[in-house]
């Protein structure tokens, strides 16, 4: 039966099949332009953290055809060439992998800043990384494909709970002068200018009543790293998955392989920089960056925003730790009272759907909260994008706030103008946001099981783009699903940047001041309303009522026509440059081999004098062996069965492998291998590295430090 009083019982929870997995996507760590500052300068040298993908299959436990995939990747976003990898790879796994498709996969970025860049598909991102990197690229689609395997296979029966917290001190606005121009009236309804709250759901296994992961969703920017930093983490999202991930496996509630996703939010105005911005040089040091345009004394570069732990020659690791650590409690003080006290809200209704299509955004039009018509642009960039934010200033004499001053650097009227001159429908459009690049088709995409919808934003909603984005399709949801009266009240979340990295998404009055969040919203003044349009003309696609007509299509609804796919945006994962050196040979010092220890531990530490032991070893190039899944370091603890065992690897954030060249001519290079973080006991450093020969083959080999003891 199809009528809405079966769909749902506000008396009980529904069974659903879950399922979650969780994948190695570290890319090269060294000689690659790190993503998210656009700094050239900025080129990774090691690992602090390994990156993963992590996958959430829910589906519906009679129609195998009627589930989704959500990834939430440590990456910068999500991106059209990955996503495309990954679809593509789905259809080579085997017939039971073919559920998978366009439809029901969404590709979410944590928005790390942390992480191999030159894997996006547009021209503008691989600008400052030198091109395209097929090995950055293919490791991200091959640790997703991992991972969505994993959680596939770990399909079951379970439930769903959903509940949520408000973490105060982990997030605050860094344009508070653009929020400001949204309507009083709107602004009163809100006690703060960033959404404090975290979402939780919890994924219970029904086989034994183990919880099998949490998805979480929070937003704050993954810019605790400051662009100084050259080693690769997950930033303060990798640091709460990593922290509750460990939490959970001493937990007798959570089954092996337990997963935590601290996926994005309505991230575009949030900063973790919660100790406010100031300006660290020049005739203002000391004093707060300007309020309208983050300037310090007309300068744009000096102005910082400073972590809870700022003041620390540290690049910002101990503020990414704090920040992911309070991310971390609040996910698990509302995990434990849903577990402990059932708190939370069942997830009910034998409903699971998805939709996604393609949309070209450059010339959608809209019908405005006053009833007038707007429309969308093609997309370009404005020249408050150049400079940059509080979290991380642009070059040049670039300034917020600036609607477009066209003498604001010769620079980039010439870089602009030897790209493409803008005409004057699109000025018109843009009014001053002349810089023409990065995608026009981008994706929509809406998830929904039982009252829960999830939107899929292509970009970064700034926080009032997001409460009324969340907002309209909360109101309008039961109705365009046409369910009882007693059904639940819809629950809407908001997930991103995903699919396709489409820049911001500010609101209109926003957009008005052209601070960096409405400089970088790239489809007009008319962004937020066309996307706010597109989804809720889509709802009733989500509806009980309609039908999947087969895994490669969107569901569909009686009275409505066939979704359409969209205009296929171009792939250029083949067509892109690459101006990324290659790794050319690798060669030991004389009288050397690879793995020798130059600089060896110490015979004995001191827990109390809170130690950091390294060790140096005769290193060859990481690039040449990923050791996806692997480590390029680690620290094995003796026995007291008489054998070296691993308790560290550089998937954790206290042991750190910092990559040099030492000569580029000769090929030479070393590696310093540094533990943080220690309890008593016998320990020795462990180095695993692979050297490439002149006629390019590939060898692998091992360094061991000497032995120490921690006492």
């Amino acid at each position: 039966m199809t009528s809405a009083s079966f769909l749902f019982n506000p008396s009980s929870s529904h069974d659903y099949l879950v399922g979650v997995g969780k994948a190695d996507i570290t890319g090269p760590v060294v000689e690659v332009n790190l993503m998210g500052y656009a700094d050239p300068a900025q080129l990774g040298s090691g690992v602090r953290q390994r990156l993963y993908s992590r996958a959430f299959i829910l589906g519906d436990t009679d129609s195998p055809r009627d589930r989704f995939v959500y990834l939430v990747l440590d990456t910068q976003s999500g991106d059209t060439a990955v996503r495309n990898g990954i679809l593509e790879g789905l259809k080579h796994l085997g017939p039971e992998y073919q559920v998978y498709a366009r439809q029901n996969v969404a590709v979410t970025g944590t928005h790390s800043h942390s992480g191999p860049g030159a894997w996006l598909n547009y021209l503008l991102p691989q600008i400052t990384s030198r091109g395209f990197s097929h090995q950055s690229y293919q490791a991200i689609v091959d640790g997703a494909l991992e991972s969505i395997k994993q959680a596939h296979q770990s399909l079951s029966p379970g439930q769903l709970s959903f509940d949520s917290i408000d973490i105060e001190d982990a997030n605050i606005n860094r344009s508070p002068y653009a929020y400001l121009a949204n309507p009083e009236q709107e602004r009163n309804k809100y006690k703060h200018n960033v959404d404090k709250t975290l979402t939780l759901l919890k994924l219970r296994r029904n086989s034994d009543k183990k919880d099998i992961g949490v998805l979480t969703w929070f937003p704050v920017h993954g810019t605790s790293m400051l662009g100084n930093n050259t080693l690769i983490t997950g930033d303060n999202k990798g640091v709460a998955a990593y922290l509750f991930e460990k939490h959970a496996a001493q937990l007798d509630s959570t089954a092996d392989g337990f997963v935590a996703g601290f996926s994005q939010a309505n991230v575009g105005d949030t900063s973790p920089n919660v100790n406010g911005a100031y300006c660290e040089s020049g005739d203002e040091e000391g004093e707060q960056c300007d309020f309208k345009t983050s300037l310090c004394a007309g300068k744009n570069g000096p102005c910082h925003g400073r972590g809870p732990h700022w003041g620390l020659d540290d690049a910002g690791t101990a503020s990414a730790w704090e920040i992911g650590r309070r991310q971390y409690l609040g996910a698990r003080s509302l995990y434990e009272s849903m577990t402990t006290m059932s708190t939370s809200t069942p997830i009910q209704g034998k409903v699971v759907r998805s939709l996604h299509t393609f949309v070209d955004m450059s010339n959608q039009t809209v019908v405005l909260r006053n009833g007038s018509l707007g429309h969308t642009c093609p997309a370009a960039m404005g020249y408050s994008f150049a400079a940059g934010t509080t979290d991380g200033p642009g070059a040049f004499d670039f300034k917020q706030n600036n609607p477009g001053d066209p003498n604001a650097s010769p620079v980039w009227a010439v870089v602009r103008n030897s790209l493409h001159s803008p005409g004057p429908e699109q000025k018109a459009c843009e009014t001053e946001k002349p810089y023409l690049w990065t995608p026009n088709v981008v994706d929509i995409q809406l998830l929904r099981i039982g009252q829960l919808l999830i939107i899929v934003a292509p970009g970064e909603a700034t926080t009032m783009a997001g409460r009324r984005w969340k907002a309209a399709l909360q109101k309008h949801a039961r109705n365009a699903w046409d369910e009882a009266s007693n059904a639940p009240e819809p629950l809407v979340v908001l997930g991103g940047p995903a699919n396709t990295y489409a820049h911001y998404i500010a609101t209109e009055e926003e957009y008005g001041v052209q601070r960096y969040e409405g400089a970088s919203t790239l489809f007009g003044q008319h962004t937020l309303a066309a996307y706010m349009n597109l989804t809720l003309e889509r709802l009733p696609y989500l509806s009980g009522h309609s039908i999947s007509q087969s895994p490669l299509l969107p569901p569909q609804h009686p009275a409505l026509p066939l979704l359409e796919n969209g205009p296929d945006p171009p792939i250029h994962t083949n067509s892109s440059l690459s101006f990324i050196s290659p790794v050319v040979f690798d060669r030991p010092p004389l009288f050397k081999s690879f793995g020798d220890v130059t600089t060896d531990v110490s015979a004995r530490y001191a827990l109390s004098s809170s130690p950091t032991v390294k060790a140096v070893f005769v290193a060859a190039n990481p690039r040449n062996n990923l050791r996806l899944g692997d480590t390029f370091a680690s620290v094995e603890r003796y026995s007291a069965r008489g054998e070296w065992e691993r308790v560290r690897g550089d998937g954790d954030w206290s042991l750190v492998f910092a990559w040099e060249r030492t000569s580029t001519t000769v090929g030479t290079s070393q590696v310093t291998i540094s533990w943080e973080l220690g309890w008593e006991g016998r320990y020795r450093i462990k180095y695993f590295g692979d050297g490439k020969g002149i006629g390019g083959s590939i060898t692998a080999f091992e360094g061991v430090s000497g032995e120490f003891e921690l006492v």
